[in-house]
């Protein structure tokens, strides 16, 4: 895990160099240089000549600022600007750096300035023999059965060597002996692993223990090696070894898989019984090191299972040696491979990297202005590591690629600093896995200002309603106004300008703050005298060229409640005597008040109503209309001369009111009001015929409803006497008569001795009766009879209480004890015998 991260490193977010000047075009050179180096070179030893193999001038090489760019954390290589000589940096360790693979190389970018140039190297870093090989263990321990026959094969611990190629491990050596031979073998990742040959048959009796020396060699020159001691333990004979039903496994397995996923099961047999025949896996003794942190084992089943995490960019392949053991007192075991492929994943997401940012950006400059270098990487292989880079759509802003995992970003639009003044790019990187994996990056660029907007306003024109008599030096309106451009270029004057008819309204009625925009009377506006005014307000910004617009403003008069009511019908100060017969009716329209006011709007909405009169009761009033009518009709007892009072109430803030005066005379009635009626008593016959059909119609609902709630209450009643009659009556009232089908002569059916007797009595409709059931707790009487019953003929209790069947034609009265309420009554006794009675079975049925 530790390369594993060393060697992310090499990809990851590297320090920004700084910003470059990106006022001239960027161009980039496909060059690479290729270097070659030994590992662990001290510091400072010359690489290569970056000037002469680019070609480029050496004199102008401190002023184009040359910058080595890498994508791991540690700077490994400078160039001297003096020589040209690029060098080494920092300790290089190729094992730290690439771990195991075959080829370790540095890629690096060289930036040069004044004009941009970009240039790709690459030092591939050499190996050296400065490891020697190592062993897990110190000592390796082995028992094998003097029965093994020659030829077993038996693994051995493997050894580790960081370094590559011909430095890595080559080959092992074995001590000298006369029992067994070293074969070597190479996995399929090309490396060795030892396995010790059995050559002569063990004699436990002759030589119970054998002492062997493994050596690992490498081979750098001079070689390097390891020494494992192995002590070889001869057990007794054991005769049947397990043997596996393969020798060879293989699985994959996606690098995700969670821990306890199932990764493949091997199986052995033992022909051998007991102790001998029980088989227990484990894994064996020569694999590589992580494979026991990285798998698991069941000992009984022999199921292999993911134990840690599988990491396809670590190791794409894991040879895995399992070995099955039998439990006898001598163990002889057998070994199998087991090959699991991971499958790789798109779990890395991309990185990327900002290597100069300009900023701020002029809202004139033109499409294609560069803002930024971006490099992106992703630890994946295949598509999975296959990156592209976007933009949000809709943004003035492009990407675009010359080089493997570089990307320009570029003004693609006009920029508008009154529309975003600022922009946060999230550039996303997404690779071509599946699912998709992708990481968002924030570029922050910011747009300076130029004067390019006038001053706006929300409207160009506004409509101002004051009320008339207003307080001169109120404001009575606060310009809406703004200026997109930045503040030096937003400050804003205000102005106002003569209308182009009228003259002096600016001086002598309003006035507008320079400043703040803010329009004020300077005397009190009456609505009589004029209801409305047009002015137009000017307004600059602070900018070079200085800008402008011009805003019209109509002022409104709005009218106050200042004018009382006045009464145009009946004229003021003139009597007038309205005329009304005695024989009126109600609702007789007598005359009209007709009010007026001077106010406009809902201030001249006028109500009318009756404030005084001789005889209140018998006039109303209109409330909108002023009409006067008769409440009731006129009465004989009415006086013959009626003065009226009505209010005139406008609506508005606050109410102002008058009165009018109204004098009715009351005369006789009138010829025409007899020929209508010509018998009073009319509209009485009417509402009298209609009011006794309501009363009945009333009488009759109550009759019938007063029938219906009695028939109910007679019926439950009727139902409930019924009930409780039925509950009182005998206990033998409620079974049928026994007829002949329903009879059983136990005597004659053989269920009983000839001196006992018993009949069977079902109710009508048993079959669907529900059974008797005594309340709990109750004293039973059946019990008191199934002791007698004991106490009888112990064949005649069985035949009755525990008979499961009965011969065809008889009753089964084991089935009446259990389905059927019973009760045992006395029958007339031939004896005094306690088995002299009756049996009943019956059924109360349903209510």
């Amino acid at each position: 895990m530790v390369r594993a991260a060393w060697r992310s490193g090499l990809v990851r977010t590297g320090i920004v160099v700084g910003v470059l000047l990106l006022l001239a075009a960027l161009s980039k050179a496909s060059t690479i240089i290729r270097y070659e180096i030994l590992e662990e070179r001290e510091k400072g030893f010359p690489v290569g000549n970056v000037v002469t193999d680019l070609d480029l001038d050496l004199g102008s090489l401190s002023a184009r600022r040359l910058r080595v760019v890498s994508g791991a954390s540690r700077r490994f290589f400078e160039v001297n600007w003096e020589t040209g000589e690029m060098f080494v940096n920092d300790r290089l360790d190729r094992e730290e750096l690439c771990g195991t693979l075959p080829s370790c190389t540095v890629t690096l970018e060289l930036v040069v300035e004044n004009p941009l140039e970009l240039f790709s190297s690459e030092v591939v870093i050499q190996d050296i023999n400065d490891n020697n090989p190592s062993f897990p263990t110190r000592e390796m321990k082995l028992e094998i059965s003097e029965a093994m026959a020659p030829g077993t094969r038996f693994p051995l611990e493997s050894a580790h060597d960081p370094d590559v190629g011909s430095n890595s491990l080559q080959t092992y050596e074995l001590s000298h002996n006369e029992y067994f031979a070293l074969r070597v073998q190479t996995r399929e990742d090309s490396t060795k692993y030892a396995e010790l040959v059995l050559e002569r048959t063990l004699d436990w009796e002759r030589e119970p223990s054998v002492q062997l020396v493994l050596t690992a060699l490498d081979g750098g020159t001079p070689p390097r090696s390891a020494s494992l001691p192995i002590r070889i333990t001869v057990l007794d004979a054991n005769d049947n070894a397990p043997a596996f039903n393969q020798s060879l496994y293989r699985a994959r397995v996606r690098e995700d898989a969670p821990p306890g996923t199932r990764v493949a099961q091997v199986s052995a047999t033992d022909l051998d019984e007991g102790l001998n025949g029980e088989i227990v896996y484990s894994f064996g003794s020569h694999n590589r090191a992580g494979v026991r942190e990285l798998f698991a084992l069941d000992l009984v089943t022999g199921v292999l299972t993911i134990k840690g995490r599988l990491d396809f960019e670590d190791t794409k392949l894991h040879e895995i040696y399992i070995q099955a053991k039998d439990k006898g007192a001598n163990p002889e075991g057998a070994h199998c491979k087991v090959l699991v492929e991971v499958v790789d994943v798109n779990d890395n997401a991309p990185e990327i990297t900002v290597t100069s940012v300009y900023s701020p950006v002029p809202e004139d400059a033109p499409p294609g202005t560069v803002i930024a270098l971006l490099s992106v990487t992703d630890l994946d292989a295949g598509e999975n590591g296959m990156v592209t880079c976007e933009v949000p759509p809709g943004l003035p802003f492009s990407l675009t690629s010359s080089l493997k995992n570089y990307f320009t970003l570029k003004t693609s639009a006009v920029l508008d600093r009154e529309t975003v003044q600022e922009y946060n790019l999230s550039i996303t990187a997404r690779d071509a896995g599946t699912p998709s994996l992708s990481v968002v990056t924030t570029v922050q660029v910011q747009v300076s200002d130029i004067n390019d907007n006038p001053p706006q306003s929300s409207q160009s024109s506004y409509d101002v309603y004051v009320e008339e008599n207003n307080p001169p030096g109120v404001p009575i309106l606060n310009l809406s106004v703004w200026d997109p451009d930045a503040p030096h270029n937003a400050r804003l004057s205000f102005f106002l300008l003569e209308p182009g008819a009228e003259t002096g309204l600016v001086g002598r009625y309003f006035t507008i703050n320079r400043d703040s925009g803010v329009l004020s009377t300077l005397v009190p506006l009456d609505y009589e005298d004029q209801r409305e005014f047009e002015l137009t307000a000017h307004i600059n910004d602070g900018g070079t060229p200085v800008l402008a617009t011009n805003i019209t403003v109509n002022i409104f008069v709005t009218d106050r409640n200042d004018n009382a009511p006045q009464v145009l019908y009946p004229r003021p100060g003139q009597s007038s005597v309205e005329m009304l017969p005695r024989s009126t009716a109600a609702g007789h329209v007598v005359s009209r008040v007709v009010g007026w006011d001077a106010d406009a709007g809902h201030n001249a909405w006028l109500s009318y109503s009756l404030l005084g009169a001789s005889n209140q009761s018998l006039f109303a009033v209109g409330l909108h209309t002023g009409q006067i009518s008769t409440a009731r009709p006129v009465q004989d007892t009415d006086s013959p001369r009626q003065t009226l009072t009505v209010l005139i109430t406008d609506n508005g803030e606050p109410l102002l009111s008058t009165t009018a005066t109204l004098t009715v005379s009351v005369t006789e009635e009138s010829p025409e009001a007899r020929a209508e009626f010509p018998s009073g008593s009319a509209p009485q016959e009417q509402n009298k015929n209609l009011t006794f059909y309501l009363l009945l119609s009333l009488i009759l609902v109550s009759v019938g409803f007063a029938v219906t709630m009695l028939g109910v209450i007679i019926f439950k009643v009727y139902k409930w006497k019924q009930s409780r009659d039925l509950y009182r009556a005998p206990v033998s009232s409620l079974y049928r008569t026994p007829g002949p089908s329903l009879h059983t002569d136990a005597v004659r059916g053989g269920l009983m001795p000839p001196h006992l007797y018993h009949q069977v009595y079902l109710t009508t409709d048993s079959r669907r009766s529900d059974p008797l059931l005594k309340k709990p707790g109750a004293a039973s009487p059946l019990a008191s009879r199934q002791n007698t019953l004991r106490s009888c003929d112990p064949v005649f209790y069985r035949q009755v209480l525990g008979a499961e069947s009965a011969p065809p034609g008889q009753v089964r009265v084991s089935k009446c004890f259990t389905e059927h309420a019973f009760r045992l009554s006395p029958i007339l006794p031939r004896s005094n015998s306690a088995c002299g009675r009756r049996l009943e079975c019956g059924l109360w049925s349903k209510r």
